[in-house]
């Protein structure tokens, strides 16, 4: 059909064939399979500095959007980003997204939870006439660069009622917090795009699931209570973070804030109901933390404690005596499986965990698979177990390289040159490996972390073995 494209796709999720319109056809392929519920990781921005957004072209051709080129296969699949090449103005196109390249899988997420320190009830609300049959419910909110999770309260004897969680629709426009930064440095319409972004796709929905799932009505929320990075709730505020992007890291605020579900424009509860933005230490250490080193108990100790927050922005408090004491470190979002080869953050079909039952040389590792069955790629957990098993059995060196006595067919040549080890078949044509360069970036992080840990002891003149407790997150 003239002025149409039929687009076939194909993914570990299955097939499905749309017909896109010439005019539709002119964006960038990342944007016409976000309009179609199929988004991609475009983690950079869709600046092309990421491989977050790669597709495989199997038949056809695409357009580069910048030179106007057309690119076509010979019978060969053809690998590249799909956030500079656009659709022809008709014809048949076919295309194969790898798992790395979805965002759209399901989040694992931790929500049970335990807090370490007594606590009274003393609610942010009056409920002294509270209407039993229908109670006044508190919203905790979490809001993680990657993750928002909601959960629900009745404010009258503190039971959870529901919880949910989702990825943060910002994602869509970067995965890490200085991405999102330098977007609204470039362009200060992104400031209320990222903000609706948070509102409006994310917590909304959230918020409306859990009150389904408690049985509840919007007018019982009472009252939200809401913690994040001190980058998330400047733009929940739909305040610049520009000036976090740029030394001296200065932040628009730290402090405790209460608004309204109006201001927001956050239509689910009623527009006069308070949200509590918790107070925050620093342009990089957030107000999660500030509720980590509560919750936890740490604040409370007489240990010498570290709490670390291990994510692309690492964050490391540590408490001595009577001081508290943070830094952030640029991690870098290896342990999230960020830019490895066959990297997934932890969602289904996800490697969450490895081990070697046998000679590694001769037989793959035993896995574990989030939501069972075969696995799409391997997230952070798994290469961390993958480091100790492959250290402690001598296929790695003490330079993350595999050693070269190792004679084994499951080591095979990665595209960059280096060396490979196939810990399983995946669901598409490539095994699932870990490469000499995955392994450099895990060590880059760890080193980032390890980094952090070694200043803060340092300016108090400790060493590692002086630590009583380890707080991890």
């Amino acid at each position: 059909m003239s002025g149409r494209v039929q687009l076939d796709i194909s993914s570990p999720k299955g097939t499905r064939q749309l017909w896109v319109d010439a005019d539709v056809a002119q964006q960038p392929l990342t944007d016409v399979l976000r309009r179609n519920d199929m988004p991609l990781n475009t983690r950079c921005g869709q600046r092309g500095l990421c491989n977050g957004c790669y597709v495989e072209l199997v038949r056809g051709s695409l357009i580069h959007k910048n030179v106007n080129e057309r690119l076509a296969t010979d019978g060969k699949p053809i690998e590249l980003r799909g956030c500079e090449y656009c659709l022809p103005d008709d014809g048949c196109v076919e295309i194969r997204l790898p798992a790395q390249s979805l965002l759209a899988h399901e989040p694992q997420v931790v929500t049970d939870f335990r807090s370490n320190v007594p606590y009274a009830h003393d609610p942010l609300v009056d409920v002294g006439s509270a209407d039993a049959e229908h109670p006044p419910i508190g919203a905790a909110i979490d809001i993680g660069t990657t993750t928002v999770v909601v959960m629900l309260v009745d404010l009258t004897d503190d039971r959870t009622l529901a919880t949910s969680s989702a990825f943060n629709d910002q994602v869509l426009y970067g995965d890490n917090v200085l991405t999102r930064i330098n977007l609204c440095r470039q362009d200060a319409e992104s400031i209320a795009l990222l903000q609706r972004a948070v509102i409006d796709q994310t917590i909304s929905p959230l918020l409306e699931q859990s009150l389904s799932e408690a049985g509840a009505t919007s007018e019982q929320l009472a009252c939200l209570s809401v913690a994040g990075n001190t980058t998330m709730l400047h733009l929940l505020i739909g305040e610049d973070p520009s000036s976090m992007g740029v030394a001296p890291f200065t932040p628009g605020f730290l402090e405790h804030r209460v608004m309204s579900c109006g201001e927001l424009g956050l239509e689910v509860a009623p527009a006069h109901r308070p949200i509590h933005l918790l107070p925050g230490a620093a342009a990089y250490v957030g107000s999660d933390l500030t509720a980590g080193v509560f919750s936890s108990g740490m604040a409370y100790r007489d240990e010498t404690c570290l709490l670390v927050d291990v994510g692309t922005n690492g964050e490391i408090i540590l408490k001595h005596g009577d001081h508290l004491l943070g830094c952030a470190t640029a991690a870098g979002p290896a342990f999230e499986g960020s830019k490895l080869t066959c990297g997934l953050r932890a969602g289904r079909g996800a490697i969450s965990h490895l081990w070697f039952d046998n000679d590694p040389t001769n037989s793959p590792p035993a896995v574990e698979v989030i939501g069972g069955g075969k696995p799409n790629g391997v997230c952070g957990t798994a290469y961390i177990d993958f480091l100790s098993e492959a250290r402690r059995r001598e296929l790695i060196g003490p330079n993350g390289r595999f050693v070269n006595a190792t004679d084994t067919d499951r080591l095979i040549d990665d595209r960059h040159g280096g060396r490979a080890f196939v810990i399983a078949d995946g669901q598409g044509r490539e095994p699932i490996v870990i490469s000499e360069s995955d392994i450099a970036s895990l060590l880059q992080a760890k080193a980032a972390i390890a980094a952090g840990i070694v200043c803060l002891l340092n300016s108090v003149d400790l060493q590692p073995d002086d630590v009583d407790v380890v707080f991890l997150a």
